[in-house]
């Protein structure tokens, strides 16, 4: 693979989940959202924007160390497909909770999606230390979110 395609092939896939996740998602904040009652340790709708900015710019740079090695490394076609699928859960959240308006849906796919990158940085781990190291700060504002999810889902069943 050319140094070229594999910076699209990391990078126009985060894109994308982005991109999808932000259709379902913005549409709905002033609306849906804004009515819903959230527990106080909700941050405010600002914090979200740079927050995922971040956190994309770092699943883009992992996957792309992850591409950088021979395609014959043992456990790197299993690393890249686990990361895909946490991509692809990253995105259908957005339509879970924000689309459908379905928090205990969303509360559903988020909890899959924390598996999955427990998963992925497990499986970086063993390929490229940092590239797992870089998906972290990730886990971890996913295990805030899943907490936040299950919130707003309690707060109104």
């Amino acid at each position: 693979m050319s140094p070229f395609s594999r910076l699209l092939a990391a990078g126009l896939p985060v894109l994308m989940a982005a991109a999808l996740g932000s259709l379902a998602t913005l549409p709905n904040i002033p609306t849906w959202y804004a009515g819903l009652a959230k527990p106080w340790f909700t941050p405010p709708n600002g914090v979200f924007s740079p927050v995922w900015t971040i956190l994309y710019a770092l699943m883009a740079y992992s996957v792309w160390r992850i591409l950088t090695l021979p395609d014959r490394a043992p456990g790197r076609h299993g690393a890249l497909a686990a990361f895909f699928v946490q991509l692809a859960l990253n995105a259908a959240w957005s339509w879970a909770f924000f689309w459908l308006h379905s928090p205990l849906t969303g509360l559903v796919v988020i909890a899959v999606l924390l598996a999955m990158i427990l998963v992925t940085v497990r499986r970086f781990w063993s390929l490229d230390r940092l590239a797992a190291a870089l998906l972290v700060p990730y886990a971890v504002w996913l295990a805030f979110a899943t907490v936040l999810n299950a919130a707003i889902w309690h707060l109104n069943a």
